[in-house]
């Protein structure tokens, strides 16, 4: 089971998008595919069109995480029946919803002990091929957890000056506590997302980042997309929502998702960092 954050230090990059675009991916490979929303804002939970019937929030399992059983409190995305029947197979895509509630733990004093809470529940969690996690934008409690849980961190920017910044700290603020707490965490590689091809300072920004980040600066990059709120309004699954712009757009996550999930690439980029 592979486990991979989604991250970025500097809110309003679209990392929710991001995660969502690879859980649509996902699904439509067939992947069984588990979703943590860690975000106190819980956008994920509601992109993902969920609608729980009594199933306990990942904020309140984090509380009770020596007992919580998170297998039995996931909740099926609306996109499955969707899919399932676009693909006429099974399809899974289960969601740990997000709530305000988990912003308890999004602290930056959390001690070692509470940073291996989410660890806990997913040690009792089977069935899935990936896990991704959805973080604050924040290098608090949260994240802390998301990363100590995770086997890779994929990390969000736009290609702008604050963000490119914002995105240099992750890296540190990354190999920091790999070295202080998880050796085996690998870096899975930067996406940049909302690129506009037409703008002259995301041009520069984009090869500013490559300079940066070498080939750790993932291949594709996702465009701007006008209609992206729109498919996020109505919870639905980029690969199933109308139009080519929506097919291309699927199809960025389809190869971002390769390449967040090669496990050579990885090990070759963590060799050369």
């Amino acid at each position: 089971m592979q486990v991979v954050s989604i991250s970025s230090l500097k809110g309003g990059v679209g990392k929710t998008s991001v995660t969502l675009g690879l859980a649509s991916a996902a699904l439509a490979a067939g992947i069984p595919t588990l979703v943590v929303d860690l975000d106190p804002h819980a956008d994920a939970t509601t992109g993902l069109g969920v609608r729980p019937s009594g199933q306990t929030d990942i904020g309140r399992l984090l509380k009770n995480a020596r007992r919580g059983d998170l297998a039995a409190n996931t909740v099926p995305s609306g996109w499955v029946s969707t899919a399932a029947k676009a693909a006429g197979a099974a399809r899974t895509l289960d969601v740990a919803m997000g709530s305000a509630y988990s912003g308890i733990y999004d602290r930056p004093d959390l001690g070692r002990r509470d940073q291996q809470r989410l660890s806990r529940l997913l040690s009792r969690v089977g069935g899935y091929g990936l896990v991704l996690i959805d973080c604050p934008p924040s290098l608090n409690g949260l994240t802390r957890m998301a990363w100590t849980a995770s086997n890779r961190v994929l990390l969000v920017a736009e290609p702008s000056l604050f963000s490119v910044a914002g995105t240099e700290r992750t890296m540190r603020a990354l190999e920091l506590f790999r070295r202080e707490f998880a050796p085996e965490l690998q870096t899975a590689g930067i996406v940049a997302n909302r690129v506009r091809s037409a703008s002259h300072e995301h041009a520069f920004r984009l090869g500013e980042m490559q300079q940066m980040f070498g080939d750790l600066l993932l291949s594709p990059t996702i465009p701007e997309q006008a209609n992206w709120q729109q498919i996020q309004g109505a919870a639905y699954s980029v690969h199933h929502w109308p139009g080519e712009p929506a097919q291309q757009a699927a199809g960025y996550f389809d190869e971002l998702l390769r390449s967040v999930t090669d496990s050579g690439r990885l090990r070759s980029r963590a060799a050369r960092r």
